[in-house]
């Protein structure tokens, strides 16, 4: 957000008076009807600065009743969960949180174009022919329709991945279709598609190894019931298992109860420590995977 508030004032893009942007670390100097604080992570991202400000673990914003909280942003669905998740610890602290849940009117911007925007493009650039590319199906015919709509375009094709275009001095047609994207097969009792994702963690694992941290954590208390273990394979890393133990320990014992209970939270911060400490000790990046046992 830093670089980008940057660039657009280096741009010419927005204009700050002298004086109205402050050092985070100024804020102390400032109460706090005066200050308002643009922040990142509307998604629920666990380790983001608005999950941790949520939390009190931010080291400069902090949340206090009557402060008013608002998301400029839209739910991507799937983030429903996490998202309502800080929405839940912001309100716990009395913050009056606004939010795009169709009361509270429009207060996000997107930064797609939208139709007017897309129709004086395509009147000024005129193309004889049109194909959309970006945003699914749905998307690509709207476009397409909506410039076909200005009497500029000749003639708007919708294709997808794979699709084969053919074009002359004269004209422009969807030919043919082809196999688009790798295709990798796992060998084995049955013949798999492979997704690149299973890939690159068979990747990691074949170099870096991978770490496993156990934790019981107390569902009501949030105590940990017993020593966390730590088991590490594919790497060197045997000799530290002791430190890294103590490690994930201490961290545990630097969250509230709060903290403990959000348990994307508690992932990220053990995996954090593991990662700064391993790499540190054997130059090692290996998959580390926090499990979390609810008793």
């Amino acid at each position: 957000m830093m670089e980008s508030t940057e660039i657009a004032q280096d741009l010419g893009y927005i204009e700050i008076p002298q004086g109205l942007v402050i050092n985070p670390g100024q804020m102390r100097d400032f109460a706090p009807s005066q200050l308002m604080i643009l922040i990142s992570g509307t998604q629920g991202e666990p380790m983001s600065a608005l999950s941790r400000a949520a939390v009190d673990n931010h080291r400069h914003a902090h949340i206090d009743a009557g402060d008013t909280v608002i998301l400029s942003s839209r739910i991507i669905p799937g983030n429903e969960k996490s998202i309502f998740r800080v929405i839940d610890h912001l309100c716990r602290r009395d913050a009056n949180v606004i939010c795009d849940d169709g009361a509270n009117g429009l207060i996000h911007v997107s930064g797609h174009g939208a139709q007017e925007e897309q129709r004086l493009l395509i009147n000024l650039v005129r193309p004889k022919f049109f194909i959309p590319v970006h945003g699914d199906y749905r998307n690509l015919q709207k476009h397409a329709k909506v410039a076909m709509e200005t009497g500029a375009v000749e003639h708007a094709i919708v294709i997808e991945d794979g699709d084969v275009l053919e074009l002359d001095k004269n004209d422009a047609r969807k030919k043919d279709k082809v196999t688009s994207g790798r295709i990798l097969i796992d060998s084995g009792s049955s013949i798999d598609v492979v997704e690149d994702l299973v890939i690159k963690d068979r990747r990691i694992l074949s170099e870096d190894g991978i770490v496993l941290a156990v934790l019981a954590i107390n569902k009501r208390t949030g105590k940990v019931e017993q020593q966390p273990e730590v088991i590490m394979r594919g790497f060197g890393g045997a000799d530290i298992t002791d430190q890294a133990r103590e490690l994930v320990l201490k961290t545990l014992d630097g969250l509230s109860v709060e903290q403990k209970s959000d348990y994307g939270m508690v992932k990220e911060k053990v995996r954090a420590e593991l990662k700064r400490l391993i790499q540190k000790t054997t130059g090692r990046r290996p998959m580390i995977m926090p499990v979390i046992l609810e008793i």
